[in-house]
C-alpha cells in the first residue's frame, strides 16, 4: 500500500494540534494509503514540542523535527520535505484553513497520474482588504516575472515522490515552495478550495511579516526587478533626450526660461529612482552574500 506523508509546519500552534490531527484522521478514513505525520517545529515559544511529543507516544505513525529557534515557513517546509518517506507528500497548514478533505480529492488525481496538484483558494478568507490588496500585486508581480500564473496559489500541495526528490536535491538556501513546485515542470493540475476559518488561536502573520516574507521570496526567485532598473534607466534616458532638444530649440527660438524648474524636478526624480535602483542591486548583493557563505537551511535541535 502506498505511503502518504503529511507535513504540516507549525509556530505556537499548541491549541490546534490534536485537534488538528484527529480532524485529519477522521476525514481521511476513506483514503487507501497508509499515513505519517511530519510536524516541524519552526522555533515556537509555546507548549507546541510538548504537545508533539505526547502525540508521538500516543501515535506511532506521528514524527515530528524541532528547530534550534525560528527559521521561518520555507525552512520549515524543506525540512519536512526532506524528512518524509512517502510515495506521496502533502503539506497544509494546522490550523485547518486547509481543509483536509480536499486530499480526497488530490490523492485521486495523483493516481490518475498527476505529479503536483496544486491547492488554489477560491477565497482568501477573512482577511483585511489592505492584506488582500498585498497578496493580490504580490502575485501578479511573480505571475507575469515567472510567466506563469500563480494567483490564487498557496503552500497546500500533494506532490508524488519524484517531485519532492527534485526539490529536496535544490542547493539554494532562500527558497519560494509555493513558485519552485511550478518550477519543477512536472504535471500539475489545480484543485479549488475555499479558505476556512481558524478553529483556534489566531494568525501569526503580521503586516511587516507578509511584506518582508513577499519581498524575501520575490527577490529569492527571479532577477526581473535588475531588469526593471534597467528599463526605468531607458525610460529616463528618453525623457532627458526629449528635453535637451526642446531646450536647444527654446535656446535658438530666443525663449529659453533662467532656472527651467523641469531640470530641477528631473534631478530629484532621478537621484530618487538612482538611490532605489542601488538599494535593489544591493538586496540581490546581499542574497548571494547568503548563499556563498552556505550556512545550513535550518538546524534541527532533535527528532522522533
Amino acid at each position: 500500500m502506498s505511503l502518504l506523508s503529511i507535513i504540516v509546519p507549525c509556530y505556537n500552534e499548541e491549541e490546534s494540534l490534536e485537534i488538528f490531527y484527529h480532524t485529519v484522521q477522521e476525514t481521511l478514513k476513506p483514503l487507501k494509503m497508509d499515513i505519517e505525520y511530519i510536524f516541524v517545529d519552526d522555533g515556537s515559544i509555546d507548549g507546541t514540542l510538548s504537545k508533539l511529543k505526547n502525540l508521538h507516544k500516543a501515535k506511532g505513525h506521528v514524527h515530528y523535527v524541532s528547530f534550534s529557534r525560528n527559521f521561518g515557513k520555507e525552512a520549515a517546509v524543506f525540512a519536512g520535505l526532506r524528512e518524509s518517506r512517502g510515495d506521496a507528500v502533502v503539506v497544509l497548514d494546522a490550523d485547518l484553513q486547509h481543509p483536509p478533505s480536499v486530499i480526497l480529492e488530490m490523492a485521486a488525481l495523483w493516481e490518475d497520474g498527476y505529479e503536483v496538484i496544486e491547492g488554489k483558494k477560491s477565497n482568501r478568507g477573512r482577511e483585511s482588504f489592505l492584506h488582500k490588496l498585498m497578496a493580490a500585486t504580490f502575485y501578479k508581480m511573480i505571475s507575469g516575472f515567472m510567466k506563469m500564473d500563480m494567483n490564487d496559489s498557496s503552500d497546500y500541495k500533494f506532490m508524488d515522490r519524484k517531485v519532492v526528490d527534485v526539490l529536496c536535491s535544490l542547493k539554494e538556501r532562500n527558497t519560494f515552495f509555493r513558485a519552485l513546485s511550478f518550477w519543477t515542470g512536472f504535471k500539475t493540475v489545480g484543485v479549488t478550495y475555499a479558505v476556512q476559518e481558524r478553529t483556534v488561536g489566531k494568525t501569526k502573520w503580521s503586516p511587516t511579516a507578509l511584506v518582508k516574507y513577499a519581498c524575501n521570496n520575490l527577490i529569492s526567485f527571479t532577477v526581473a526587478p535588475l531588469y526593471m532598473i534597467v528599463t526605468v534607466g531607458l525610460l529616463f534616458f528618453v525623457i532627458g533626450l526629449a528635453l535637451a532638444i526642446d531646450a536647444v530649440v527654446d535656446h535658438y527660438m530666443g525663449i529659453a526660461v533662467e532656472g527651467y524648474p523641469t531640470l530641477v524636478i528631473l534631478l530629484v526624480i532621478a537621484t530618487g529612482c538612482i538611490l532605489f535602483s542601488i538599494g535593489i542591486t544591493g538586496v540581490y548583493i546581499a542574497k548571494i552574500y547568503d548563499e556563498i557563505k552556505e550556512r545550513p537551511q535550518y538546524i534541527i535541535r532533535e527528532r522522533e
